[in-house]
């Protein structure tokens, strides 16, 4: 397997007002956008060819990567708009801009000309894994079966049901009244293209129909990935968590700027960040090009804006 399709459309809503200034799969963790922790999870597994789908503030994928050598557009998307192509570290990117979301069906429909006959990985780009990637690809191609589902044993939306092998989803939350759900889906799945036949050509839809179609006659697959790390950072507190639970890098990054007299405890500082003498700032994450004037406490907050900051603020998002 060597495409993969990282899902960047969303709204974001979840995470606002973060996602009032990137789309949420840009939203950095240890100064890295979530997107590319996701394609070098998929890199390591093998896979060199991405698509990403656009929508909400599309603008802010054109500082993603680099153009490639070409420069020419691989192939087209809805209405017919050719796929921005990029180069991210080696690797073939193609943008698909959906200028009406087209939610997670209709948005794998829409690059199926760019999937062609291979199989793909899809990735959701709110998520953060270390999941055995490969161990997914290995099950998927080893069932034969349209699509394998990467579960996860624990977590707080358990609503995908398994069979006694646990390699067959029964029921997605009880919609076919079969059996309550046991374990929680990842994000991550691989289809095989005749997949996007059970999946409506120009329509805004969600994949779960099709999803269910497959599960009534027992055709969706599944492996459960219990390795390595998974979190859903799709809201403020479980981004915050994030940073406080993994390790992945320096917290404060090598081009920020700490002026002496200014303490800094327990918190991400973005590269470009400035924190001015007298400051104080605990538990909180600066994106990069932060400025903290030395009046400033901060104490589990989140700086997203760009704009210069002082006073004192708890849990706040500035």
């Amino acid at each position: 397997m060597n495409k993969a399709f990282i899902l960047g459309a969303g709204l974001g809503t979840r995470l606002r007002p973060l996602t009032d200034h990137l789309p949420k799969p840009l939203v950095p963790l240890y100064h890295r956008p979530l997107a590319a922790w996701a394609m070098s999870s998929c890199v390591g597994a093998g896979i060199r060819h991405f698509a990403i789908n656009t929508h909400h503030l599309a603008q802010a994928w054109s500082d993603f990567g680099n153009p490639p050598v070409t420069g020419q557009p691989a192939v087209t998307g809805v209405n017919g708009q050719p796929a921005i192509m990029r180069d991210w570290e080696g690797n073939e990117v193609a943008l698909f801009h959906e200028p009406i979301l087209l939610e997670t069906g209709g948005g794998l429909k829409n690059i199926a000309a760019w999937i062609g006959r291979d199989p793909l990985l899809v990735h959701n780009g709110d998520i953060f894994s270390t999941l055995p990637l490969a161990k997914l690809i290995a099950a998927h191609k080893a069932s034969g079966l349209p699509v394998t589902l990467a579960l996860r044993s624990e977590g707080h939306a358990k609503h995908i049901a398994l069979d006694a092998s646990r390699s067959r989803v029964t029921d997605i939350r009880r919609r076919l009244g079969r059996a309550d759900g046991s374990h929680v889906f990842s994000g991550i799945y691989c289809v095989n293209p005749d997949f996007l036949e059970l999946l409506p050509a120009g329509e805004i839809v969600s994949v779960i129909p099709a999803f269910l179609t497959l599960a009534a006659k027992y055709q969706l697959g599944a492996v459960v990935l219990d390795e390595g790390a998974w979190l859903d950072l799709g809201d403020r507190q479980s981004y915050l968590l994030a940073h406080r639970q993994l390790s992945l890098g320096p917290a404060i990054h090598p081009h920020a700027h700490i002026e002496t007299g200014a303490i800094v405890e327990n918190s991400i500082v973005g590269p470009g960040a400035v924190v001015a003498s007298g400051a104080i700032v605990r538990d909180s994450i600066l994106w990069a090009g932060s400025r903290i004037s030395g009046d400033a406490v901060l104490d589990a907050c989140i700086v997203c804006s760009g704009q210069s900051v002082s006073g004192c603020y708890q849990h706040a998002d500035l």
